[in-house]
This record gives C-alpha cells, sequence and structure tokens, in this order.
C-alpha cells in the first residue's frame, strides 16, 4: 500500500521544465569602413542637407530657415542640434536679452561645399530639371564662369572612373554599421526638392538612400553580379532587386545577359554611372579630412599619372582648387510670390 501511494504521489507530482539558455546576442550588422559612407550618413537626410544648403547660400537665422524651408518648428530645432553636434554648424549668440541665436557653419562644414559643387555639375549634366542648370557659378580668384572638375592632386587632370585603382588604406576593416544610415521611404527623397531648384538635390534623389549609395559604391569597388552585391552587403534580396532596378531606371546601371536558361544578368555603371564617381571622390576626401580620424580607409591611384593622389574640386578655367568664399553664382530661374519658378530667357 506504501508502495502504490509513494508511485500514485510520484506519478502525479507536477514537471517543471528547465530555462532554456538564452540565445547567443545577435552580432552587429558590419559594414565596409568607408568614408563616403559616413559623409552619406550626414547628407542622406534630407532636412540636414537643406539646412546646410541654405547656409551655404547665407541663412544663418532661425526664422530664415523656416520662411525657406517650410520645415515644422520641432524638425528645424533637432537638424540644428544635429548638425551642431556633428560639428557641422556652430551656434553663435547675436542677441542677449532675449537670447537669439545665428547657426553659421563651422570649418568643416564650409569644406562641404566643393563636395555639393561635383554633385552639382553631375546634376547639370545628366538629370532633367527645370532649369536644367540652376545656377552660374563664378570664381572670383579668376573672375570666370566656371564649370568645376574633380581633378587629381598630384596631376591637376580631370579624374575618370576608368583611370584610378585604389588599395586598403590605414582605416580599411569592418565596422558595426551605423544607426545614422538608417533606411528611408523612396517618397522622402521627395524632400530633396524643397525651397529652390537645386541640381544638388537632384543628385542626391538617386544616391542619398543607405542602399541605393551602398549598391553604387560597390560597382566601383568591382561588383556586377546579384550575389556579389548580396554577399559583400549582407543586403536582403528584396531590397537588392529594388535598388538595382531602380539604379536601372535612373539610367545608372544597364542589365547585361551573361547566362540563359536561366537567365542571369550582370549591372554595368553606364556612362552616366561613370560620372558619379567624380561626386563620389569628391565626398570621400571631406570623409577622409573630417570623419576618418586620420586613417583613411582606402588610398587612391591615378593610373594615369601613376601617383597617389586625393581629390580635389577645382575650377576649370584657372585649375585651382575652389572654396565657398571665392565663389559666386547667378540664378538662372526668378520664383514668384506664388512659388512659381520662371526660367530666365536663355538659360
Amino acid at each position: 500500500m506504501k508502495a502504490s501511494s509513494a508511485k500514485a504521489a510520484k506519478s502525479t507530482a507536477p514537471v517543471v521544465d528547465e530555462a532554456p539558455p538564452p540565445a547567443p546576442a545577435a552580432s552587429p550588422a558590419l559594414e565596409r569602413n568607408c568614408s563616403v559612407g559616413r559623409a552619406i550618413s550626414i547628407l542622406s537626410d534630407a532636412w540636414s542637407f537643406l539646412v546646410i544648403r541654405e547656409c551655404l547660400f547665407g541663412a544663418k537665422r532661425f526664422g530664415q530657415f523656416q520662411a525657406l524651408l517650410g520645415l515644422p518648428r520641432a524638425t528645424l530645432t533637432e537638424r540644428l542640434t544635429r548638425l551642431t553636434e556633428q560639428g557641422i554648424l556652430k551656434k553663435v549668440s547675436y542677441l542677449a536679452h532675449p537670447p537669439r541665436y545665428e547657426y553659421r557653419l563651422t570649418t568643416m562644414g564650409l569644406d562641404l561645399y566643393p563636395s555639393m559643387i561635383a554633385m552639382l555639375r553631375f546634376g547639370d549634366q545628366w538629370l532633367k530639371g527645370v532649369p536644367q542648370v540652376p545656377l552660374r557659378l563664378i570664381h572670383r580668384s579668376c573672375g570666370c564662369a566656371c564649370e568645376p572638375i574633380v581633378a587629381c592632386s598630384a596631376c591637376g587632370e580631370e579624374v575618370r572612373a576608368r583611370e584610378v585603382i585604389y588599395r586598403d588604406g590605414p582605416g580599411a576593416g569592418m565596422s558595426p554599421s551605423s544607426d545614422l544610415l538608417r533606411s528611408r521611404r523612396s517618397s522622402d527623397s521627395e524632400q530633396y526638392n524643397r525651397g529652390r531648384p537645386s541640381s544638388v538635390s537632384r543628385t542626391l534623389q538617386i544616391i542619398g538612400d543607405r542602399w541605393t549609395f551602398k549598391v553604387s559604391r560597390e560597382a566601383f569597388l568591382g561588383a556586377r553580379r546579384f550575389d556579389e552585391f548580396e554577399a559583400r552587403l549582407n543586403i536582403s534580396p528584396n531590397i537588392l532587386t529594388d535598388r538595382l532596378n531602380r539604379l536601372v531606371e535612373h539610367g545608372v546601371f544597364e542589365r547585361r545577359l551573361y547566362q540563359k536558361l536561366p537567365d542571369r544578368f550582370e549591372y554595368r555603371l553606364t556612362e552616366m554611372g561613370l560620372a558619379l564617381y567624380g561626386p563620389f571622390i569628391a565626398i570621400l576626401a571631406w570623409g577622409d579630412r573630417w570623419l576618418a580620424n586620420g586613417k583613411p580607409p582606402l588610398i587612391l591611384t591615378h593610373t594615369a599619372c601613376g601617383h597617389d593622389f586625393t581629390p580635389e574640386v577645382i575650377c576649370d578655367k584657372c585649375r585651382k582648387p575652389i572654396a565657398a568664399w571665392e565663389m559666386s553664382y547667378e540664378r538662372n530661374y526668378d520664383i514668384t510670390e506664388d512659388g512659381e519658378i520662371r526660367v530666365k530667357p536663355g538659360a
């Protein structure tokens, strides 16, 4: 009887499962160290770009930015604070009672100007808009209307994508993905068009998106096939398909059949795509100067002259590097009181 009771007690005792061991922490996603990517992480936010652009046109005060861009007050406050923390802007008091501040470009912020001009020239040449060329640039140092180019610092000649090779620099390697390089809905790219006609905005509508930029970068580094992009970027197939299709639609890539049954395609840079190389390496040079801690991830060699070089944006007339304080512009359009853009005759 006792044995029977004990057996019954044993059979009715609740069973307690041991807790499963904790799942190992997911490894952070890694990405190639890249000075262009670090810079794009700032410019890929449309609101931040617009604030920087208006600073280059002379805006300094909160009310000016709000009137020019129509940003909500909270959004503008957040972007001004972020750009100040990033070192692009500095906050300067201009009135003590009540306290009022201006936001001025730092040396780091002003140094973005050549990169902006490289993107402007690409937009002027390749992307449709009204007007096609919004600004006529004047290089005050030589007094000439100019169409700046991206040139080799060693020989002074214009740099073309097929004339450059690269090797790892002291900053090469992999790092956790930046939170700033976040995904953005494609509809958000329309925000780049706020305020005024801008060829820089047109360019960033193509390359400002996180994944579009990365896919374009890997194409310049030699990737051509879907599986190559997928392996290098650790990107989901549906996102990669979308970005490749988008770059084909924009004319940056072209598809070339390399296998039948099943059909397989390579994605090659078009002439338009190759022309993006100048803006890419101009942005790279800025990122190397300000975001790489003195350790550039890539060293570029200009095969046309055989020397390592730093990309420079120069005046096509006097061949001197351009800077924001040496440039002026003439608008090829007017904006009416109701916001209509009217192209000037002959523009």
